[in-house]
C-alpha cells in the first residue's frame, strides 16, 4: 500500500514485524507525527529491490523534494533510501546511535572489570 500524496520533506524508513514473523517495510512522514498523513507505504518484506520497486511508483519529482530521511543502520535501508530518495541526506535513528555507544561502553566496562580481577588475583598470589 501506497500513498504518495502523504509524502514529506522529513521522512523515516523502519521494518516491522506485524504477525507471524511476517516482515514490512514502513515509510513515514514525519511532520505527520503518527497521526492522519504519515503513512506513505507499507511493503511486503524487507528486501531491498522489491521495496525499491515499489517506492518507485511515487513520482521521481516528489521522491526528490525529501530533504531528509531517517533509517537504522542495515545496509538495505540504507540503500532503499539512497536509490528512492537521491536528494535526501540520511540520518540514523538515535535509538541505533545510543546502543552503538552503550554497546561500546559496556565492552570498556567489561574489560576493566576484568583487569581489575586480574591484578587483585596477581597481588594475592604474590602476597
Amino acid at each position: 500500500m501506497i500513498f504518495p500524496d502523504n509524502i514529506g520533506t522529513h521522512l523515516s524508513i523502519d521494518e516491522t514485524s506485524l504477525s507471524n514473523g511476517e516482515l514490512y517495510t514502513i515509510l513515514t512522514n514525519k511532520a505527520a507525527k503518527g497521526k492522519k498523513g504519515a503513512l506513505i507505504a507499507m511493503i511486503k518484506g524487507t528486501k531491498a529491490e522489491d521495496v525499491i520497486e515499489s517506492l518507485r511508483t511515487i513520482s521521481l519529482r516528489a521522491r526528490r523534494k525529501v530533504k531528509e530521511i531517517t533509517l537504522d543502520m542495515a545496509g538495505s535501508m540504507g540503500q532503499i533510501a539512497k536509490q528512492c530518495f537521491p536528494k535526501a541526506t540520511r540520518v540514523i535513528d538515535r535509538f541505533h546511535v545510543q546502543k552503538l555507544a552503550l554497546d561500546a561502553l559496556q565492552e570498556i566496562r567489561i574489560k576493566h572489570r576484568w583487569d581489575a580481577i586480574d591484578e587483585e588475583t596477581n597481588d594475592r598470589n604474590n602476597a
